[in-house]
């Protein structure tokens, strides 16, 4: 089956096939060629192609035993996970679980021993050019050009993204975000919240299948923090399907529809909070911590111990 690629160009999406795959993982596209149907051809016999029907539950990312390793020590142990379409979903690991190490595979960062990852339908081993042009990452530290403004940041990133965006696309972008009036500002003079805001603007100009989100609201305030997060919402409800880690498990409780539990390189549960929460409240390990009615906390500590990790 012929792998193809969807590349966004004047703000209008084009199909093309991966004819090419270089070894410096470069790509040779060509344009998707469209059938020749018989004027005659009744519904049944239409081989054009259609819109794919994507079932609710459908995953827009798989990953399937992935192992990474480091020398002889193994930082991600054959893990398999999921995350559906329209889906927040938090990955939650106490320091040195693994999580980076599975982001950094995702991403194409780092190349994993064993195991498949695919993004959209795309192998990313396979196409990681391909796979990455169909994510978008935010990382919990953010270092723009400092000296560059705001304007100057969200255009030079969406070319390089291969999005075109006019000025009144530019102004209405830092509209919805509310940094309209900052727009002639260098990035060093923002706030926090401010820059993990264009942050997050910045990640997703190119419509991508699969957002990351590392930390998002570490060091916000509150404001910020519920801010930020509504526009994450607003970002899923638009179709958008998101893969988040965080050391808060209060918000991971609050906004993540499933999370899964990672340790030792080791996945131990994949649930929803809710679920997670009523299959553990009676574990020993779990009402050992829990004062009062048992948390997402209770259960993450239960599951992983009390031990601080460096």
């Amino acid at each position: 089956m012929t792998e193809s690629v969807q590349v966004l160009r004047g703000g209008r999406a084009r199909t093309y096939v991966i004819a090419e795959e270089h070894e410096d993982g470069s790509l040779l596209l060509a344009p998707e060629p469209v059938p020749v149907v018989p004027h005659d051809a009744g519904p049944a016999d239409d081989r054009r192609a259609a819109p794919v029907a994507i079932s609710e539950g459908a995953a827009i990312l798989e990953v399937r035993d992935l192992t990474v390793a480091y020398g002889p020590r193994r930082a991600v142990d054959s893990i398999s996970f999921d995350i559906r379409r329209g889906e927040i979903f938090g990955l939650l690991g106490p320091n040195g679980a693994g999580k980076t190490s599975t982001l950094s595979a995702i991403e194409g960062l780092v190349k994993p021993r064993a195991g498949t990852i695919l993004l959209d339908g795309i192998d990313s081993r396979r196409h990681p050019n391909a796979a990455r042009a169909r994510m978008g990452v935010q990382l919990q530290a953010t270092s723009f050009q400092s000296e560059l403004k705001i304007r100057e940041i969200v255009r030079l990133y969406a070319g390089l993204y291969g999005v075109e965006l006019s000025g009144e696309q530019i102004t209405e972008g830092l509209r919805v975000i509310g940094l309209e009036g900052e727009a002639h500002k260098p990035f060093k003079q923002l706030s926090g919240g401010q820059q993990q805001r264009l942050s997050l603007f910045i990640a997703i100009v190119h419509d991508p299948a699969l957002l990351l989100l590392d930390e998002p609201t570490a060091g916000l305030d509150p404001q910020s923090r519920r801010q930020l997060w509504s526009r994450i919402e607003n970002i899923r409800q638009e179709g958008g399907s998101i893969l988040l880690t965080t050391h808060s498990m209060e918000e991971a409780q609050a906004v993540c529809d499933r999370v899964a539990i990672i340790d030792n390189g080791t996945l131990l549960t994949t649930e929803t909070p809710r679920d997670l929460i009523d299959k553990h409240k009676d574990d020993p390990r779990v009402r050992e911590v829990a004062h009062g009615n048992v948390t997402l906390e209770d259960v993450f500590i239960g599951l992983t111990g009390s031990e601080i990790r460096d």
